[in-house]
């Protein structure tokens, strides 16, 4: 038999008035950050500091199981929050209680927990999950790639929805533990320093740490069959390189470019200043792709990289990206010219330590290739559009702008600016604006109109001191520098990005 509890009415002002007044103000977090590009991308409500992943990865299967601890704190009154996952969920805790979980959108995973969740406090999120993750699809696209010995995930700007649970949007940085087991005779490469390597029951594990923010699409992992060197830098970082062991005759190619890494890295901090994290090297697996990926400390390269022999110029690029991109990230997936173009002119800049043409011939040259109706010129570095996001001229048309930066303010400023921004800004974000405005505080110049010539104008701008090329138009186009092709080899990174 049931009851109904009939209150008279002053005694439900004063229930009411015995409840929170903050108790109104707790709301479901937003399921994306804003972004402009990427709008679904990342969540509001909470900021994680730290990933903690226990993983097993079984190569013949596909099939991948997985608790993630996330460590976070509100930022906001919550009675739910998102995470961004594409795998089957089986449990989800929030501060040690079981909560509640459904799926929408594309890859949002809405969370209540048992409780309400008030701004500024800590919070433990656990997921225990599984699934095959080649046969997720978003977009009608997969960010896992398998190989025939195992799998690899390195993608932009969406990776870890099929592996691990997250807050994917590189706003909202962590440090990571990443603990992957898989079958004897098989490893696992993963970020930063690894910490331990045991085997039990035909299984080996191997532990993973980065400590320094990393934001989730740089998280990689790759599982397979590897020839692995291990090396150490003169001030003690360890150096871990790997080249999949049935890459065939692209092997040794692929062995006389990353096995540069420690070298490129120790110019590299000459113009950018101090390595900014624990560990370094890179890793190619079976991949049948041309592009690479600066996933941090260790970035990925695609088997075809290395089609027509070593290619250099393509490790340079993706170990720039650790200054700028990866420890100083953009603020808005549009703010992607403060990724690419820095990364392309660094090899410009070894072109010309190599004396294989200057960064000035490079500009002269592309400069001229491009006539003044080439859609070329179409594109705007400073945004380009989620379409034309890894367009060639955001790479190539964003190098142009920092060889005209460096003519105007003159060398001594140049490469101070190129060194003070990782630097002052370091495991920050930041915006295509914000380097505008940095580079007027550090050359007493303004910008303003410079910077929109190359970066915001759908025009190819005019040459002449005012806009930072000496040059004047030419009726014969200059000779091809020798570093050139090397170069071109690199334009393909940007098929890998984006679904």
């Amino acid at each position: 038999m049931r009851h109904r509890l009939i209150v008279p009415g002053a005694a439900v002002l004063s229930l009411l008035l015995v409840i929170p007044a903050s108790a109104a103000a707790f709301h479901p977090g937003a399921p994306g950050v804003g972004d402009t590009y990427y709008p679904e991308s990342g969540n509001g409500g909470y900021d994680v500091s730290h990933y903690d992943l226990r993983l097993k990865y079984q190569p013949k299967t596909d099939l991948l199981e997985g608790t993630a601890t996330l460590l976070a704190t509100t930022t906001e009154d919550l009675d739910r929050f998102n995470l961004d996952f594409g795998l089957k969920v089986s449990e989800i805790r929030v501060n040690g209680k079981k909560a509640s979980y459904t799926t929408s959108g594309k890859h949002e995973l809405e969370v209540t927990p048992a409780a309400p969740l008030e701004k500024g406090k800590r919070i433990s999120v656990v997921v225990r999950y599984a699934g095959k993750p080649s046969e997720v699809k978003i977009d009608g696209y997969s960010g896992w790639a398998r190989t025939p010995d195992g799998g690899v995930v390195a993608q932009e700007p969406d990776a870890a929805v099929w592996w691990y649970p997250s807050n994917d949007h590189p706003t909202d940085k962590a440090t990571y533990d990443i603990s992957v087991a898989v079958p004897d005779g098989t490893q696992a490469l993963s970020n930063g320093v690894l910490l331990s390597e045991t085997s039990k029951l035909g299984w080996t594990r191997y532990n993973w740490r980065s400590d320094k923010p990393q934001s989730t699409y740089l998280t990689t992992l790759a599982v397979g069959k590897f020839d692995i060197t291990k090396d150490t830098t003169a001030n003690g970082l360890p150096v871990i390189n790997a080249v999949s062991k049935d890459l065939g005759s692209n092997a040794d190619a692929a062995k006389a470019s990353i096995e540069r890494t420690a070298e490129i890295v120790e110019w590299e901090e000459g113009l950018f200043g101090p390595y900014p994290f624990n560990a370094l090297g890179g890793y190619v697996p079976n991949v049948p792709a041309g592009y690479a990926l600066e996933t941090q400390t260790r970035p990925f390269y695609g088997a075809k990289a290395f089609d027509k022999g070593a290619n250099v110029s393509v490790v340079v690029h993706e170990l720039a990206h650790q200054w700028y991109g990866d420890s100083v990230s953009l603020k808005d997936w549009k703010d992607i010219w403060v990724h690419e173009g820095f990364a392309r002119y660094s090899q410009w800049l070894w072109s010309e330590k190599e004396g294989e043409g200057t960064a000035q011939e490079l500009a002269d040259y592309v400069y001229e290739q491009h006539p003044a109706d080439d859609p070329f010129w179409k594109v705007k570095p400073g945004n380009p559009g989620a379409e034309n996001q890894f367009d060639i001229a955001v790479y190539d048309r964003g190098a142009l702008a920092l060889q005209a930066l460096r003519n105007k303010v003159g060398d001594k400023v140049f490469f101070k600016i190129l060194k003070a921004w990782p630097t002052e800004n370091r495991y920050g974000n930041a915006s295509v604006s914000d380097f505008v405005k940095f580079a007027e505080k550090k050359s007493g110049k303004k910008l303003g109109d410079f910077f929109d010539a190359w970066l915001f104008r759908s025009a190819k701008p005019s040459a002449g001191a005012a806009k930072g090329l000496a040059i004047d138009a030419r009726k014969v186009p200059v000779a091809q520098p020798k570093s050139w092709q090397s170069i071109a080899a690199t334009n393909d990174v940007h098929e890998a990005h984006g679904h």
